[in-house]
């Protein structure tokens, strides 16, 4: 219950501070499309939805900092191809980020954005052919991640613009697996790799 609760506090005091401080503020929505590094599958297969809010000031005429606050959906997903035997596996991890940011702005509507995002685990599950992982099969995550990651805004209208970013995780999400046969998915230290693409829209104006 604490962990549903945690987003949508921590978003309205998010919102509450732009207005107040008469910083720039507001919600943000996209789409991941994620991988795992460190399993036994390649490619940005496994979609995930991200939503939440942000804040940012202005520090220098071309330059701005802020931080956000988001629900994040990562992951790995196997995709099988016609033809092949079916070797289903779904990875699906859920965040709370916390991400903190600079920007700087190469134009009128554009800037270059940087920064490391925090992230705080709150659900993850993974599934084969026969369904979700029994208990037995079941290897714990960590709960702490932590992801630097560099991007690109485009302002495409007065109170909107579209973010899109690459996140690598510096620590293991997951450690090394044991000898247990049933790892056949998992070959070394797992680490999220992210490709994000997000709507941001304010509401200080």
């Amino acid at each position: 219950m604490k962990q549903k609760l945690l987003l949508p506090v921590l978003f309205v005091l998010l919102v509450n501070v732009a207005v107040a401080q008469r910083f720039e503020g507001g919600i943000l929505a996209g789409y991941n499309a994620t991988q795992v590094e460190g399993d036994s599958y390649k490619g940005y297969n496994k979609p995930g939805i991200l939503a939440g809010a942000f804040v940012q000031t202005d520090v220098a005429p071309a330059v701005f900092a802020g931080m956000e606050i988001k629900y994040s959906q990562k992951g790995a997903r196997n995709r099988i191809k016609k033809g092949e035997e079916p070797d289903k596996y779904i990875m699906r991890l859920g965040y709370i980020d916390l991400p903190v940011f600079v920007g700087f702005r190469t134009s009128n509507n554009s800037a270059i954005v940087g920064g490391v995002s925090a992230g705080y685990l709150v659900h993850a599950k993974e599934f084969d052919e026969y369904g979700e992982f029994v208990k037995e099969d079941q290897n714990t995550f960590r709960t702490f991640d932590l992801q630097p990651f560099v991007g690109f805004q485009f302002d495409m209208l007065d109170r909107l613009k579209l973010d899109l970013r690459l996140a690598y995780s510096v620590l293991p999400i997951r450690g090394l697996p044991g000898d247990d046969a049933t790892n056949y998915y998992w070959l070394n230290n797992q680490f999220n790799n992210v490709i994000s693409l997000a709507l941001y829209y304010r509401l200080d104006r």
